[in-house]
């Protein structure tokens, strides 16, 4: 797991410096810089959280991740299928459709990765209301 952080650490600080890179000076949405901002901040989160493997915070890192995949998705093929559309900043277009690839790459490597690995703290119990086992 220690190796999963780090790779969203790696993950979170060059989305986030990417985007700065390529607003810079552009007269891009703020819309449009923010989204990289936000996942960087919840791989950020997700990574400290996962300090200790508890549920929730596994939950977090695994949400982390997915919202990762998910934008970088559409960010990627977007770039792929309309091309002419993209406002690729201060980005070479084509650098900046494989870098955009890498993460996407990366946060669904990451996604399954961090639900695949096994938790180290003690599975849940199961519970009912009243406290008695349904067994």
């Amino acid at each position: 797991m220690a190796l999963l952080r780090v790779l969203a650490v790696a993950l979170a600080v060059s989305l986030m410096a990417g985007e700065l890179w390529r607003s810079w000076g552009t007269d891009r949405q703020l819309v449009f810089v923010v989204d990289d901002m936000i996942i960087g901040v919840l791989l950020l989160a997700g990574a400290w959280a996962m300090t200790r493997d508890t549920v929730m915070r596994r939950a977090l890192f695994c949400a982390a991740w997915g919202f990762s995949a998910g934008l970088s998705y559409s960010s990627f093929f977007g770039k792929l299928v309309a091309p002419a559309e993209v406002d690729s900043g201060n980005w070479n277009l084509s650098v900046l459709t494989v870098l955009v690839g890498l993460a996407f790459v990366t946060s669904v490597v990451g996604m399954v990765a961090s639900i695949a690995i096994p938790t180290r703290s003690a599975p849940i119990e199961s519970a009912t209301c009243d406290g008695l086992s349904t067994q």
